[in-house]
């Protein structure tokens, strides 16, 4: 089985049905969750978690807790690996660039992974197939 890294722009978009990439993220989950290996960090589970909660309310997020958390395999980032991240967000020099963005591409490359399930553009920017 491929394991494929999960972004909070995809997980958002498959629990918000207002989301412009709802449609194509729902319609890709299904393949995915039987097809594939999910991985993400913990990083992008903050960042998931403090945006559903927000716009969608706790009902969802207990539905994403309940329903997703458990199909994941979670990397944990270190205190070296927020350093690293970091030190990259600050010479890559972009506002629209994230410290999870940083944080996932290094987890993606120390776990070999090369597809994202995301509707991210720096994904593909830095070398990384994008999924659907």
């Amino acid at each position: 089985m491929k394991l494929i890294f999960v972004d909070t722009s995809a997980f958002y978009a498959v629990m918000d049905r207002d989301d412009n990439n709802h449609d194509m993220a729902r319609s890709s989950w299904p393949e995915l969750i039987r097809d594939q290996r999910l991985l993400t960090n913990n990083y992008v589970l903050v960042e998931t978690t403090a945006l559903i909660q927000h716009r969608l309310g706790l009902a969802a997020l207990h539905a994403f807790s309940n329903d997703v958390l458990p199909l994941l395999r979670v990397e944990w980032v270190t205190e070296a690996g927020h350093r690293s991240a970091l030190e990259a967000l600050l010479t890559a020099g972009r506002k629209k660039l994230s410290l999870v963005d940083c944080v996932s591409f290094q987890t993606m490359r120390e776990c070999g992974v090369n597809s994202a399930f995301c509707f991210d553009t720096h994904f593909k920017e830095q070398g990384f197939q994008i999924v659907p």
